[in-house]
């Protein structure tokens, strides 16, 4: 089974992660953090973007790919995909600038959920209707 359209966005949300990771690792060495944040404001805030992209892109992605597999409708794929890719792009964004709630933070989260609901639901019909 080949999944293209998924393996192009796992690729670059991958390398969203590393960046991610790399950010996290350049505040630990600066401040010399090994464990937990030290109470550094920007560490705090590096590590819950990491860990909030790596709790919602797996199963957002595992959904994508299971539409891909199951339908072949390259147009919605790259819809879903693309949505998740900039909601955590954004998302990470914003909490890496902003202490509290901005507009980066907000769009990328209805980003995230609204491609995590539409792959939950599109597969659901997928799997009722036989679509």
């Amino acid at each position: 089974m080949v999944l293209p359209i998924t393996a192009f966005y796992v690729s670059l949300l991958g390398i969203c992660y590393i960046y991610l990771s790399f950010l996290v690792i350049g505040v630990r060495r600066s401040a010399q953090i090994s464990l937990g944040d030290g109470g550094n404001e920007d560490l705090k805030r590096l590590t819950r973007a990491h860990g909030n992209f790596s709790e919602y892109v797996p199963i957002t992605l595992i959904m994508i790919a299971c539409f891909e597999a199951n339908t072949g409708q390259g147009w919605i794929v790259h819809g879903l995909a693309a949505a998740l890719l900039f909601g955590r792009v954004l998302h990470a964004y914003g909490l890496r600038q902003h202490a509290g709630a901005s507009w980066q933070r907000i769009a990328g989260m209805m980003l995230t959920f609204a491609s995590m609901l539409m792959a939950a639901i599109a597969n659901l019909v997928l799997i009722h209707f036989g679509l």
